[in-house]
């Protein structure tokens, strides 16, 4: 029957109250626990956020901050299974001085660094320039990457230089300056800085950066004596399968397998190596000569690393990083 399935009234009624009872009491338990966890988070806030002197102040506002606290203890949803509602993360005060310096951090992240790197052929840059990204937070950009992207963008800049790579005509300053300038005038850069590789390369191209207002904060120049350069040009091979590159020297294949299909690049050579070093060291010396005011010379033999500290260390005194 009915009643031997569920029982008499009364008897549902007895029931009904024990429940009732179970869940009070564990409400009580419950809010009692929250009421002592609180009590000891905010208590370990209170130690560490303020001084000894004033630690008796604050603690007369405890019990207020517990109760407040509380209070959260009592959403309890018993329809749901007695769960409590998720409560907001107890945060440690920060003080005037510490909002003060993230809001100026935050000033100097939108602003951005803005460098210029230099760097004969195999002087290590492309090293130093994913370093520099990596502790900055600046965009990297060189001139052959912005040239590709504004073509495949079809911007104005970007169709105008299709046009003389299409015909095998080298690309004019004035399309390169207008692609670096459209670069430069992206939001990321304006937010995170940039770095500039190797670019500008001739005095010409300073001087028309210089016309369009486009100036930087420092000016690295990478130093490594030419016959250091050509041990590392000459020693370089890639591998055709893997585009991996290694120097026979100084970072050699890990098996004979991987030597013997190794490939040097036809301009590898010292008698090409040296020609392109003349023209490097030509135009540097004009390029220079816009910056002195912001130039840092860095001594780049020795390992990546030690290189890499002796620019940080250079660019923060330059400009303050």
């Amino acid at each position: 029957s009915t009643n031997q399935i569920i029982g008499t009234p009364n008897s549902c009624e007895k029931k009904c109250d024990r429940l009732l009872r179970i869940s009070v009491a564990s409400k009580k338990k419950i809010t009692k626990m929250f009421r002592l966890l609180c009590f000891l988070v905010t208590f370990h806030h209170a130690a560490f956020a303020f001084s000894p002197t004033s630690l008796g102040h604050q603690t007369a506002s405890l019990s207020a901050t517990c109760r407040s606290r509380s209070d959260d203890a009592h959403r309890i949803s018993f329809a749901s299974g007695c769960q409590m509602k998720p409560l907001q993360r107890l945060a440690r005060p920060q003080t005037s001085t510490q909002l003060e310096a993230s809001a100026s951090d935050e000033e100097s992240v939108k602003q951005g660094l803005k460098l210029l790197i230099c760097g004969a052929p195999a002087a290590g840059k492309g090293t130093q320039c994913a370093y520099i990204k990596e502790t900055f937070g600046v965009i990297h950009l060189s001139t052959g990457d912005m040239l590709r992207a504004a073509v495949a963008a079809e911007t104005e800049v970007g169709l105008s230089a299709k046009e003389y790579m299409e015909a095998g005509k080298l690309v004019p300053d004035e399309v390169i300056i207008g692609i670096v300038k459209d670069r430069l005038d992206e939001d990321d850069c304006k937010e995170q800085g940039w770095l500039l590789d190797g670019f500008p390369r001739t005095q010409a191209q300073a001087k028309a950066l210089e016309d369009e207002g486009i100036t930087g904060d420092c000016f690295i120049m990478l130093n490594v004596p030419d016959e250091d350069l050509v041990e590392r040009v000459v020693g370089r091979r890639t591998d055709p399968e893997t585009g991996d590159i290694y120097h026979m020297t100084f970072s050699p294949p890990p098996t004979k397998e991987i030597e013997a299909r190794l490939v040097q690049r036809s301009d590898d050579t010292e008698e090409k190596v040296k020609v392109r070093l003349e023209q490097y060291h030509a135009n540097v010396a004009a390029v220079k000569d816009s910056y002195t005011d912001i130039t840092v010379e860095i001594d780049g033999v020795g390992k990546p690393t030690d290189v890499f500290e002796a620019i940080k260390k250079s660019v923060v005194e330059k400009v303050g990083a």
